[in-house]
């Protein structure tokens, strides 16, 4: 969800920044703009790193012995597991 709200933040601000050329005393769209654009950069990298931290799955399933009984192990593990 991150990634799409920061490719979101880009777009619009890129809108605001380059495309709507209206006249205001008080605020610059432009400059409202290239916050956006800096902040959608931000949230867009902040995604990236939380779904390289995700939490993955394994599954192996195997058979064993002339009586062919199969068992199945699950392993769940994260880059935090690493630091134990």
């Amino acid at each position: 969800m991150s990634i799409g709200a920061g490719i979101a933040l880009f777009v619009i601000g890129a809108i605001l920044a380059f495309a709507v050329n209206l006249p205001n005393e008080y605020v610059s769209l432009s400059m409202i703009g290239y916050i956006m654009m800096g902040a959608g950069v931000v949230v867009f990298l902040i995604g990236i790193v939380l779904l390289m931290k995700r939490r993955q799955t394994d599954t192996v399933t195997r058979t064993e012995g002339a009586g062919g009984a199969q068992v199945t192990r699950s392993t769940t593990r994260s880059s935090n597991d690493d630091l134990v």
